[in-house]
């Protein structure tokens, strides 16, 4: 996938649910990982040309894994011109080698993302970037299905009223497989994941059974977003009509 491509796909999600007001400061949390950076490129080239005039961030919340260089982030943002902030945490020792959790994914995300969202208000950003795209969201919404009993996924935008901050998703029609083709057309500083139970989750189950439903049923993958898009969701904000 071409940066063209990608900005098309980010601008169409943006307007379709109003991401993005004049004055916004937004903040990109980038772990090292293909989404997170190329969410990065996506705003930056988006920033360029947007009839709104927005700031940019990006920030790095470090686990505390060894081995974990943010220097490779640090010289992308200072070649994208955006203000880089690293976080340091003790995320994983505590996860790890404290609690010894064996199912440590809910509360991982949790002591990440208020470390994330404290590192965001202090630089007085009013809105926060995650890197889901297309196939986060069906997957997500495969997960309620199964484990809560709903018709979920999370929401394009959402307000969180304890934080006075608003999270935004601009790749949400973009597919998985077209960020690893921006990855590799563009020679992204990706890091391997450190986390010692990355592809042993449920996300990573249900990730194989999209694809395998996909497989089986050429377009189902398509046909279960265009469901989520016009099913209703509790917290969906209004599409935007032309």
């Amino acid at each position: 996938m071409k940066l063209q491509q990608l900005l098309s796909y980010t601008r169409k999600a943006v307007d379709d649910y109003q991401m993005i007001q004049e004055g916004d400061h937004i903040a990109v949390g980038i772990s090292g990982g293909k989404d997170s950076l190329t969410l990065l490129y996506a705003l930056q080239g988006l920033r360029r040309f947007y009839p709104q005039k927005f700031e940019l961030s990006a920030i790095t919340v470090d686990l505390g894994y060894k081995e974990f260089d943010t220097e490779p982030l640090r010289q992308l943002c200072e070649k994208l011109e955006v203000p880089y902030r690293v976080v340091r945490t003790d995320i994983a020792h505590i996860l790890f080698e404290e609690r010894k959790e064996s199912n440590p994914c809910s509360l991982c995300a949790k002591m990440r993302k208020g470390a994330l969202n404290d590192a965001v208000k202090e630089m007085g950003c009013n809105k926060v970037a995650y890197a889901h795209h297309k196939d986060d969201i069906i997957e997500t919404l495969l997960l309620s299905l199964i484990f809560e009993g709903r018709f979920h996924s999370f929401s394009p935008k959402t307000y969180l009223d304890r934080m006075d901050l608003t999270v935004i998703r601009p790749m949400m029609y973009v597919d998985e497989a077209d960020v690893i083709g921006f990855w590799h057309k563009y020679d992204l500083p990706v890091a391997k994941s450190r986390c010692p139970i990355d592809g042993f989750t449920k996300r990573q189950y249900a990730k194989d059974l999209v694809k395998q439903l996909n497989q089986e049923h050429p377009g189902a993958k398509n046909r279960m977003f265009t469901a989520i898009l016009n099913g209703n969701i509790a917290g969906w904000p209004e599409k935007k009509t032309k």
